[in-house]
């Protein structure tokens, strides 16, 4: 689930999921969408959140700093 929210195959190397995680993270952080409208802030927020908590649980399974 993790590898899903972050759209890499369980065998990604370390940089390529902080790759990945930038990827993600400015694709669908909140205040680049909130001149949108509050629903699709929202959403935003949620996927933004899902690809953070993947990411640390990643970081913590690989033991990443």
């Amino acid at each position: 689930m993790q590898d899903k929210a972050l759209e890499i195959n369980p065998n990604s190397t370390d940089d390529e999921v902080k790759k990945a995680y930038r990827k993600m993270a400015i694709k669908y952080h909140p205040d680049k969408v909130s001149h949108l409208g509050n629903e699709l802030k929202n959403i935003a927020e949620e996927k933004f959140k899902s690809v953070n908590d993947a990411y640390q649980n990643i970081k913590k399974e690989r033991s990443i700093k």
